[in-house]
């Protein structure tokens, strides 16, 4: 019988980690040679643990990364290559999010959720979305009064990785870029639109400033915050935390349509002595059954192949459908062409732009600075 680890942040979750840890047990039913356990690792340290584990040799076999890790430890040679493993014709794969699976021919992972950003708004606070920047903003500012905020998102250094993908939808969504896939564009004027925006949010004192992602979720929750830019998983933990909650969901209404997208893989471990019984768990998680209860468990996310919402999920998620239909436009939080420098070049990009936030320097100096910092460590 082979024993093996499964890793992911997702685990974690209060709202889907019960259900997911259930879908796990399905599987373990359904094998005789093979079972599969949870590693709980928390999501703040959860990338850093899992590459410093499997950079030693270890770590668990199977592990569900973000795109910035997944990249990290797919360029360092810890992940094993899927190509011999599992014949990924046999699926209907989505094919926007799936080509990010792949290096030079090499396939290195299998999607398991892609969750699309887009705007969560309190419905009872705000009867009709905004459709534009300016009307986000009258939004944000009209709701904010008393201990009620119009607005959340992450602005401290202690979330790094959350900041970098709330000022993800800001840089794209205002036609900017980290990268023409050749050379940093950190410090391109469409970014400094983009970061302008986010920065005057800030300082129009429309959010619950240094709130942690937890803190102001709650306050979603409670109704004491109206809008907030979010992924698909998200759904299913603001319900977990107020069932009665009237929310619905919209487009991010920035002036192009393009936003970030958590994308995360199901990778097998290139240190783990069980490769071919971890493909068997991969290979059940891809049957189509499987995957319409793992989509269902994730929320308003997609899984790796083509699937189809039921009525019943439809008739109590309408807004499903917003979800699926930013599929085509979506981006990982990845810098295209620096895909493995990302956490390096996330982390002095983000360094700087809360610098400017807390007004210790203007914001065009920070981002010539972040690029400058950043061009350095990419080479």
């Amino acid at each position: 019988m082979a024993k093996l680890t499964f890793a992911a942040s997702t685990l974690g979750d209060p709202g889907r980690g019960p259900s997911l840890t259930k879908w796990l047990e399905e599987f373990n039913k359904s094998q005789n040679k093979v079972q599969v356990s949870a590693a709980a690792v928390p999501y703040p340290t959860f990338g850093q643990t899992i590459l410093t584990q499997m950079g030693s040799g270890k770590g668990p076999d199977l592990i569900r990364f973000d795109m910035p890790e997944f990249e990290s430890a797919s360029d360092a040679g810890l992940i094993a290559p899927l190509n011999d493993l599992i014949d990924v014709s046999k699926y209907d794969l989505l094919k926007q999010p799936d080509q990010f699976m792949v290096h030079n021919g090499e396939r290195h992972g299998i999607i398991f959720e892609a969750s699309n950003y887009a705007m969560f708004y309190n419905a009872d606070l705000i009867p009709k979305p905004p459709a534009s920047y300016e009307e986000f903003v009258d939004t944000a500012k009209s709701l904010t009064k008393g201990d009620t905020y119009g607005l959340a998102f992450r602005q401290t250094e202690a979330e790094e990785a959350g900041v970098w993908q709330d000022i993800f939808n800001y840089v794209y969504g205002f036609g900017g870029a980290w990268s023409d896939g050749k050379k940093l564009t950190i410090n391109s004027p469409e970014n400094l639109k983009g970061l302008q925006a986010y920065k005057d949010l800030y300082d129009a004192k429309v959010i619950p400033r240094g709130a942690d992602a937890a803190t102001f979720r709650r306050m979603f929750a409670e109704g004491k915050v109206g809008m907030e830019l979010n992924n698909g998983g998200y759904v299913t933990a603001t319900r977990g935390q107020n069932a009665k909650l009237n929310f619905n969901v919209a487009p991010i209404p920035f002036p192009v349509r393009k936003q970030g997208a958590i994308l995360a893989p199901i990778v097998i471990n290139e240190a783990s002595p069980a490769k071919e019984a971890a493909a068997t768990f991969i290979k059940w998680a891809l049957e189509p059954n499987n995957q319409v209860k793992l989509q269902e468990i994730l929320g308003a996310s997609s899984v790796a192949t083509v699937t189809e919402r039921s009525p019943e999920q439809l008739e109590k998620t309408p807004f499903l459908t917003v979800f699926d239909g930013l599929t085509e436009t979506s981006l990982p939080q990845i810098v295209q062409g620096f895909e493995a420098k990302t956490p390096d070049i996330r982390k002095v990009v983000v360094q700087n732009v809360v610098a400017a936030l807390q007004g210790t320097v203007d914001l065009k100096t920070a981002l010539d600075r972040a690029q400058q910092q950043a061009s350095q460590l990419a080479g």
